[in-house]
């Protein structure tokens, strides 16, 4: 079974990326959680990203605040798949230096990039990759999309009812 990687520069990012770890959960994706700051612990950064691949992962999700190192540094060591979150963080400048730290990625080191606090949808994009070789994750995968599909339908029935 595939696993995922969410991993995050500090625990203040734990709250936006529990949202990426729910998700997974949701599907039953075995999902390990960790901190690995690109800053205050390069060392663990640079051993994790060597050898996540060696270690089960089939993708990593790396959440970031600030300057937001991790995502790019983590996608630079590991020929896995990632999908960084940009975290708006008390010392972010409205999120959008996270938001561009993650994004403008040099050709070659490519970062899956979601918005700004989206944890979920880097947990849906990870399934969805995870699913693209794992039919039971798949077929989680559209059972979930239909259910978004369903609530729209019924919120939509529910607003013209109120006429």
């Amino acid at each position: 079974m595939s696993k995922v990687a969410v991993i995050m520069g500090s625990t203040s990012d734990l709250p936006v990326m529990q949202e990426a770890v729910d998700i997974l959960k949701g599907f039953d994706i075995p999902v390990d959680v960790d901190i690995v700051s690109a800053h205050r612990t390069p060392e663990k950064l640079f051993e994790f990203g060597k050898n996540a691949h060696k270690n089960g992962y089939s993708v990593i999700i790396a959440g970031a605040g600030g300057a937001a190192h991790l995502p790019g540094m983590v996608a630079s060591l590991s020929p896995l798949p990632v999908i960084g979150v940009p975290v708006k963080s008390s010392n972010s400048i409205d999120g959008w230096d996270s938001v561009l730290s993650i994004l403008q990625m040099p050709g070659g080191v490519p970062v899956a990039t979601v918005a700004l606090n989206g944890a979920k949808n880097a947990g849906i994009l990870a399934a969805q990759i995870i699913g693209s070789s794992d039919q039971c994750v798949m077929d989680k995968i559209e059972v979930y999309k239909q259910g978004l599909k369903e609530k729209v339908i019924k919120g939509a029935e529910e607003v013209r009812n109120k006429k």
